[in-house]
């Protein structure tokens, strides 16, 4: 009678998708979180894990109430996935250098001033050079365009403002320059520039907390003695540019605003642009991207696109 052997080996399998669910989940320490990242339910989530757990024969997760923490095995297992998911991108983007492919999607955002008024002007150059991708732009604060591109939701962004962050690579695209933009019936509407005195006194609109051009109104005001915005007669904070501009037609209030938001006003006559005298508010837009993340060529025509227009 053939005897049994001492021990069976154990066999450990499983797919990459499994990983890619597994990873989200580590990292927002939630199911549901995780869910909504990888476009799934909930309870198919949870039946995932669970049949990765199955197969590799130990739990890798532990239920701590609300929070999802992984045990040791977990931890384990969640290096070697992000090492195998980093090689399937990798892969993924040589394949798609060698194949040439030009059909997909780009994920882009851009800060309300980019991404209203001078984007969706430049992609239409870019659709003509490549009629198969489509493009999808993300419209938000400065801050909001860099977390979604840290996060990975967004390959690039194009903001107003730079941060100082180890991961994010920011490139100049565009110079800009800064308005004061007065309705066409204003007492000022005939003239070049207006005083700092003067300005402090008429109602004024400001942007949002968080906006770039926000930013460097207030730098740029400090830079002649204002401490602050509360030193101007603000009347609202709207939450974008073309609120502001709306504001401003309607009398609320003049504001100072980027003259690429303004471009089409002025030329029609709706609204003037004036200077604050002593003081030329100029400031750039920039290519915002993730150092730590592979470009895919997709991406990589975007940039050069973008580059070669700046």
């Amino acid at each position: 009678m053939k005897k049994p052997p001492l021990y069976q080996a154990i066999s450990i399998d499983f797919d990459l998708r499994q990983l890619e669910i597994f990873k989200e989940v580590v990292e927002h320490e939630s199911f549901s979180k995780a869910a909504q990242k990888v476009c799934l339910a909930q309870a198919s989530v949870s039946e995932r894990i669970a049949n990765l757990e199955s197969a590799v024969g130990t739990k890798l997760l532990d239920r701590l109430g609300r929070q999802v923490v992984p045990t040791k095995a977990g931890k384990l297992l969640y290096k070697h996935a992000n090492l195998l998911l980093d090689m399937k991108r990798a892969a993924c983007l040589e394949l798609q250098d060698f194949i040439g492919l030009k059909r997909g999607e780009i994920r882009m955002g851009g800060s309300t001033i980019p991404g209203e008024y001078i984007l969706p002007k430049a992609l239409r150059g870019f659709r003509e050079r490549y009629p198969l991708i489509t493009v999808t732009l993300t419209v938000g604060s400065t801050g909001d365009i860099e977390e979604l591109v840290l996060d990975g939701n967004l390959e690039l962004g194009v903001v107003g403002s730079m941060r100082k962050h180890r991961n994010l690579e920011y490139r100049e695209l565009w110079e800009d320059e800064l308005l004061l933009a007065v309705p066409a019936q204003h007492p000022w509407a005939e003239r070049e520039e207006v005083t700092l005195e003067e300005l402090s006194t008429e109602p004024f609109i400001t942007r949002e907390p968080g906006s770039g051009t926000l930013k460097f109104i207030e730098e740029y005001l400090r830079s002649v003695g204002l401490s602050s915005m509360e030193d101007l007669n603000v009347v609202a904070a709207l939450g974008t540019s073309t609120a502001v501009k709306e504001g401003v037609k309607s009398g609320l209030g003049v504001s100072i605003l980027s003259s690429r938001a303004l471009e089409t006003d002025l030329a029609v006559g709706i609204l003037k642009g004036l200077r604050v005298k002593g003081l030329l508010m100029t400031r750039s837009f920039y290519l915002l991207m993730d150092k730590r993340r592979e470009p895919s060529p997709l991406c990589r025509a975007m940039v050069e696109y973008l580059l070669g227009k700046s």
